[in-house]
């Protein structure tokens, strides 16, 4: 299967283009901004700091980190088609994924704390498994970005 991945229309065109991968790594790295910028510094608020901030601000940005991870996945999907067998066996990468995997279901129980926080209009950030919960997600993400710069290093 994944030999088959890698000899598909758009795994050689991303492997034999000189801009393709070029491109859609640009692509990869900014919807990681867009995602993990979003939802770290939502979680750095629940988890204490920012006091400045209403942590309800964060929920109209909840739709841009999705788009993020969208434009994300897209561009990470493609990226995978032109080397399938090196990432599937890549420990790192597949460390990665389960990061991913985690940090964006915390990311929805997270989003919809906040939405359950702004129907009850209480605050969100008094809640303690909330705080918990966006520690997690910090570490997760943390643990997301670590491991995608070290599947390039570790087999």
């Amino acid at each position: 299967m994944l030999v088959w991945i890698e000899s598909t229309a758009v795994a050689q065109w991303v492997s034999l283009s000189l801009y393709a991968y070029p491109l859609l790594l640009c692509v990869h790295i900014i919807g990681l901004a867009v995602v993990v910028g979003i939802f770290m510094m939502r979680d750095l608020r629940l988890a204490g700091c920012f006091k400045g901030l209403d942590p309800l601000a964060f929920l109209p940005l909840g739709r841009v980190a999705w788009l993020g991870f969208f434009f994300n996945a897209l561009s990470g999907i493609a990226l995978f088609t032109s080397q399938a067998q090196t990432f599937a066996g890549n420990t790192a990468f597949l460390i990665k994924i389960a990061f991913i995997l985690v940090g964006m279901i915390l990311a929805g129980v997270i989003e919809a704390r906040l939405r359950a926080a702004q129907r009850q209009s209480v605050a969100a950030e008094d809640e303690r498994s909330t705080r918990t919960v966006a520690l997690c997600s910090l570490l997760t993400w943390t643990g997301a970005i670590i491991a995608g710069r070290l599947v390039a290093y570790i087999v």
